[in-house]
């Protein structure tokens, strides 16, 4: 029987820090250069040369201003802080690439679906089909202030209100052109026939939206759609509209828990188990020997910031974790903020001590240490053992990071048969599902084609 293919994106944001804090001060890091096109067109042309299934970036709409109640911290350590817009790079790492996809975050809170419809269509014919959307709904008050609300609207409620965003989009981009609208007949002085473009008249509660989706139908139509929520209501959110889920393991016993009840979500949506492809963030520390890769481990951890780690993790929870002593035990408290990165206080048995060992690489994801041979065996057995479909690889030093893993580890997961030698033809959605461009009969958004 065939391995299991390992899916691989990039995880990245169009900023300096993002998981690993601290590290924009390693002198061999160049996150510092975010903000030129060079830098983006080159890592798309590194991800590729390792035959990575995506570029998955990252976005927040706000600052990080729980941990000391200010943004001191983040200014410092640039946590998050500036950030650039995801969605600009991709057109010109499209123009310097042929298969690598792009997953971008865009928070459906604050921008207006019939905008974003036409913004998201317009990337995937430029990009041929290569374009996914990580879907989220915001969680930093600091956001919903900036935005003009007085605070951040209820977890529950954002999900609501991102169910009708998603019904919005799908009359847009799947509902408002039919397949053979385009003529492009000059003789006949037809482009587009009329009788083949449809209005979308959508009055809910949330939205109210009269009008022709801008754009001709691209390449996949509604692109691959990413989500992140793993709290019961992500769950079923996940369950009728996500492909791809990403989540946040800390042991293998428990991303199988999670990787479960993200599939046992497509089944209660009338989806298959594996309509929904799972991945972990993950941070990969190689070298051409054991010893050399805990020796780069050595030489990361003393560059590394656990305090902006933890105060990016203040903000992840709504909880200032400034304000307790080294060893008080910090309390939970029920927030609007992420609710799986709250659930693992809620025993009250955390300190700030404990806090600061856990993000001594400047983020709280696991790492995995070793040589190329070590990291693959680990790889696999996260695969095998859970039931994920791949990972989110973060940076630590950039380009490093990913460049140690293409020349390093991509080579012996290839002769192992468990990562492809070539790409396949073909858009993004049908690289990592071996199907159509288009949504899959069975999910919901393929219920408002004409």
């Amino acid at each position: 029987m065939a391995k299991k293919k390992i899916l691989l994106n990039a995880f990245n944001m169009n900023c300096i820090g993002h998981i690993n804090h601290g590290l924009w001060t390693h002198p061999r890091d160049t996150s510092t250069q975010y903000k030129t096109i060079e830098y983006w067109t080159e890592l798309a042309q590194t991800l590729e040369r390792g035959l990575f299934d995506g570029l998955f970036i990252a976005d927040i709409v706000g600052v990080y201003d729980v941990y000391q109640n200010s943004i001191d911290v983040p200014l410092k350590e640039s946590i998050q802080l500036p950030v650039n817009d995801p969605l600009l790079l991709v057109s010109a790492m499209a123009a310097v690439t042929r298969n690598l996809g792009f997953g971008l975050t865009a928070n459906l809170t604050y921008e207006p679906p019939y905008l974003f419809a036409r913004r998201m269509s317009t990337l995937d014919h430029l990009s041929r089909g290569r374009v996914g959307w990580n879907i989220v709904t915001g969680y930093l008050d600091s956001a919903a202030k900036a935005m003009g609300l007085s605070e951040q609207v209820e977890h529950d409620r954002r999900y609501d209100q991102a169910d009708e965003y998603l019904e919005v989009l799908y009359k847009l981009w799947e509902g408002s052109w039919e397949d053979d609208a385009v003529l492009n007949d000059p003789q006949a002085r037809v482009y587009a026939q009329p009788g083949k473009v449809h209005k979308v008249e959508h009055h809910g509660e949330f939205y109210q939206v009269e009008g022709y989706h801008l754009c001709e139908p691209s390449p996949q139509r509604t692109p691959v759609l990413f989500q992140a929520g793993s709290s019961d209501r992500g769950l079923l959110f996940a369950g009728r509209h996500a492909e791809c889920v990403f989540i946040s393991g800390q042991n293998k016993a428990s991303t199988k828990v999670q990787v479960d009840k993200v599939r046992a979500s497509a089944v209660d949506a009338g989806r298959n188990p594996d309509d929904i492809k799972v991945f972990m963030g993950l941070n990969v520390i190689v070298g051409a020997t054991e010893e050399q890769a805990w020796a780069k481990h050595a030489e990361y951890l003393s560059y590394a910031s656990a305090e902006a780690g933890v105060a990016h993790f203040s903000a992840s929870t709504a909880i200032d974790f400034s304000q307790y002593e080294i060893d008080e035990p910090i309390q939970y408290v029920k927030s609007n903020a992420i609710q799986s990165a709250t659930k693992n206080l809620q025993n009250n048995d955390w300190t700030r001590r404990k806090l600061l060992e856990q993000h001594a690489l400047g983020g709280r994801y696991i790492t995995l240490v070793g040589s190329p041979e070590q990291v693959a065996d680990e790889l696999e057995s996260w695969i095998s053992e859970t039931g994920l479909d791949g990972f989110n690889l973060t940076r630590i030093v950039t380009p490093e990071s990913y460049v140690d893993f293409i020349d390093l580890v991509v080579p012996v997961l290839q002769k192992r048969g468990s990562y492809k030698t070539e790409y396949e033809n073909g858009t993004l959605r049908e690289k990592v599902f071996h199907g159509s461009a288009r949504l899959p009969e069975q999910h919901t958004g393929s219920t408002y084609r004409h």
